[in-house]
């Protein structure tokens, strides 16, 4: 069995990153992004990165420090109210972006990863989502198609792993993260712990090892918030 545990994640990426590249994010926000893997494509300097994620994190964290550091070219994404970093560099014409709605973007990296290159959907019909694709009727119904994607890498947080990369996803955390590992020519994945082979119960695995090419232990972890809501203490 070949061995996917590598010290770091510059280790874990070396040879991997090129400039120009297509990558497909895992995470949702701030929650189960690949915090390490993300760091280390920063400090890699690689630039003109084409990245689909459902967001771009925020200001400063997550995918948003890639942005602050110009090394993304287009954004493939669905949510992208809370970066003002993104917003800006969209509205001056300094990022490509490419809006997908939310279900149509986990639709097209399970797709690509699944070997279909295409798929009709009814999401988006009638809207911008629609503009220069292709129209077919279904039953009397419109529905655009909608390519499967396809990335160079894939980058993703898993909760536990074993050492032939089984993973399974924490709650929430599993969002995007399981669809993007399937769509990426390479994935990397971050865990925050590594098990033996055998420890982890067949049925609660939620990403094969097979598609796991490379792995890294990213633990310990800050636990970031988004938004820190609070309210005054009740009084008797």
């Amino acid at each position: 069995m070949a061995n996917k545990l590598y010290t770091d994640a510059a280790a874990a990426l070396e040879g991997v990153l090129f400039d120009g590249m297509t990558i497909c994010a895992g995470g949702f926000g701030l929650c189960g992004i690949p915090e390490r893997l993300i760091d280390a494509i920063e400090a890699s300097g690689v630039k003109d990165l084409t990245i689909a994620s459902n967001n771009a994190g925020i200001d400063g964290q997550g995918l948003g420090k890639l942005l602050r550091s110009r090394q993304v070219k287009k954004m493939i994404s669905s949510y992208v109210g809370e970066n003002k970093e993104f917003e800006r560099q969209y509205l001056s014409g300094e990022l490509e972006v490419e809006f997908c709605p939310q279900g149509t973007l986990a639709e097209r990296c399970r797709a690509g990863g699944a070997g279909i290159p295409g798929f009709y959907t009814k999401t988006g019909v009638g809207t911008q989502v629609a503009e220069g694709k292709e129209v077919k009727v279904f039953d009397g119904q419109e529905y655009i198609l909608e390519r499967g994607i396809r990335a160079d890498l894939a980058i993703i947080k898993g909760w536990k792993a074993d050492e032939s990369g089984n993973l399974i996803f924490r709650k929430t955390a599993r969002n995007f993260n399981q669809p993007m590992a399937t769509a990426g020519k390479i994935c990397v994945a971050e865990v925050e712990e590594i098990v033996p082979v055998g420890s982890l119960d067949p049925d609660t695995i939620h990403l094969p090892g097979i598609y796991v090419k490379r792995m890294i232990v990213g633990a310990p972890y800050d636990k970031q918030i988004e938004f820190r809501t609070v309210r005054e203490r009740a009084t008797a």
